[in-house]
């Protein structure tokens, strides 16, 4: 398998106890066990050299580690947690095909049971999990962590406790939308993010400040919010019509 999940609270609480030499040799084999899906050789001078280990300080830290991780069977170096990962792995691969199979079955009850076997077979093999190059299912959104252009830093980390309060992150996307929104009712970008933290307001429409809403009505209530703190006293907020 290409790919493998790291549990840092995991890892971290098993290995504070390590050199930083000793950390990335750690990390090198357990590549190797997951990438090879196999204990590894216990052929030492092998290993040493499958892991460019050269010098005595790198061969102490691979004894350290292969005594504090792995156990020595006649087949090579096992890793407790590392097997438990891929049976589960298998596990679920079995599962999927066996409920593949049954699914297709159900489904094509009278047909010729090898067009059948082998139809199922082709959609089983579909459903394994890629441990190659897997595709998270909800892909990582691209965070914007930058304050954006014409909005003052206190006004930006408000807004963006306020999404992360609302499971909203706070993506370039969602900066596009807002700026639209706000130009349609004549507001910047910082007074609509002034607007969203004054309401709680995950996002913005600009349908929803009433058109007969004035100007001065609109900065008003813009500023309101500084008198109450929430942008921490920032001074550069520009007043709509100015």
């Amino acid at each position: 398998m290409h790919y493998y999940q790291h549990n840092i609270g995991d890892y971290r609480k098993d290995t504070s106890h390590l050199t930083l030499l000793e950390h990335g040799i750690y990390r090198q084999l357990l590549d190797t066990y997951y990438l090879d899906e196999q204990p590894l050789s216990n052929d030492m001078s092998k290993l040493m050299r499958s892991h460019s280990v050269r010098t005595a300080d790198e061969q102490q830290s691979l004894q350290n580690v292969l005594t504090d991780f792995f156990i020595l069977t006649e087949n090579g170096y096992i890793h407790t947690r590392c097997d438990k990962e891929l049976a589960h792995l298998y596990a679920k691969s079995e599962s999927a095909k066996a409920s593949a199979n049954a699914r297709w079955a159900r489904k094509n009850k009278g047909i010729d049971a090898n067009a059948m076997q082998t139809q199922s077979e082709g959609n089983a093999i579909g459903m394994l999990p890629n441990t190659q190059y897997p595709t998270p299912i909800n892909p990582i959104p691209n965070i914007n962590t930058i304050t954006p252009e014409g909005v003052s830093d206190e006004v930006f980390k408000d807004f963006c406790k306020l999404r992360k309060g609302l499971k909203a992150p706070v993506t370039q996307t969602a900066m596009n939308g807002l700026a639209k929104e706000g130009q349609k009712a004549n507001l910047t970008l910082e007074q609509v993010m002034i607007l969203c933290c004054q309401n709680g307001w995950r996002g913005f429409k600009a349908e929803w400040i009433k058109e007969k809403k004035t100007v001065g009505e609109r900065n008003s209530t813009v500023m309101s919010g500084l008198t109450r703190g929430i942008i921490g006293g920032n001074k550069d907020v520009r007043l709509l019509g100015k």
